[in-house]
């Protein structure tokens, strides 16, 4: 049954739970698990979360396939072995163009997860802090939770092991973390040295050299993951904004589920 957990991708309906409805404060907070792989399949290899933080204002298709996509590359590419992936959408405080309240972002996750993904959840915990939070920050918070709170994944013997957590952006986010003044360097460090980060490249970009020129980054070469998107897909929550502003058709952008709550709530019209 866990084995089935992560191959059966396919359109599902999942059960309401007690971890599939948004949690409206700190106090009602609940660490969401129900998804991830509690036993590990083969002892041999690294537990690994995927986490991916961001706005999704609104979430895409693109941000669903970069986790799909990840998870591939993880199967034929590495010794590691994913127990779950998670969206963590930024808070009110983040202040950013065409960012909506928190509570519909989080609940538009949890709605294209829910439909689309055996394996993928959200974890509102960012979103529900009264100021951005850092990136650094976030992963230790599901460091915590996953290996201090859980301690770990189980082996098939019995015996407990460390999850190693890795931060999952598109090579335009790290662009951003080389260029832009707004990410400390201490930050840099703890995020490529002490969790790592996987990367899916767009098509014709190359961002290796980005990489080995960086004096923080080229130092963490070895925790950077590199997986090339093969399909192109410039679908962004920016053009998504637009297309519902200017009355035009979103289908096939998103899960059919997003669809329904932004018409339902009326978001995006200016």
């Amino acid at each position: 049954m866990e084995k089935q957990h992560l191959q059966n991708r396919g359109t599902i309906d999942v059960l309401n739970s007690k971890n599939d409805i948004y949690c409206s404060s700190k106090d009602t907070y609940i660490f969401c698990d129900e998804k991830l792989n509690h036993i590990m399949q083969d002892d041999t290899k690294i537990p690994l979360v995927l986490v991916s933080c961001g706005s999704f204002s609104p979430i895409t298709y693109l941000h669903l396939r970069m986790f799909e996509i990840a998870l591939d590359f993880v199967r034929e590419e590495t010794d590691m072995e994913v127990l779950g992936g998670y969206y963590s959408p930024v808070a009110d405080g983040y202040k950013k163009v065409g960012l909506i309240a928190s509570h519909h972002r989080v609940r538009m996750c949890e709605l294209a997860c829910k439909k689309t993904s055996t394996w993928l959840m959200v974890d509102p915990w960012e979103a529900l802090q009264e100021q951005h939070t850092r990136t650094a920050v976030v992963l230790d918070h599901f460091n915590y939770e996953i290996n201090e709170v859980r301690g770990g994944v189980l082996t098939k013997k019995g015996e407990k092991k460390q999850v190693k957590i890795m931060l999952l952006v598109g090579s335009d986010m790290l662009q951003s973390m080389v260029t832009l003044s707004v990410w400390k360097e201490e930050d840099l460090h703890h995020i490529f040295g002490h969790y790592g980060c996987f990367v899916i490249e767009r098509m014709g970009f190359d961002i290796s050299n980005e990489i080995s020129t960086h004096a923080i980054l080229s130092m963490y070469k070895n925790n950077i993951i590199l997986a090339k998107q093969w399909i192109y897909n410039d679908i962004s929550s920016t053009k998504i904004r637009f297309c519902i502003q200017n009355g035009l058709s979103t289908k096939y952008l998103l899960p059919d589920p997003v669809i329904e709550y932004i018409c339902k709530n009326k978001l995006y019209l200016t």
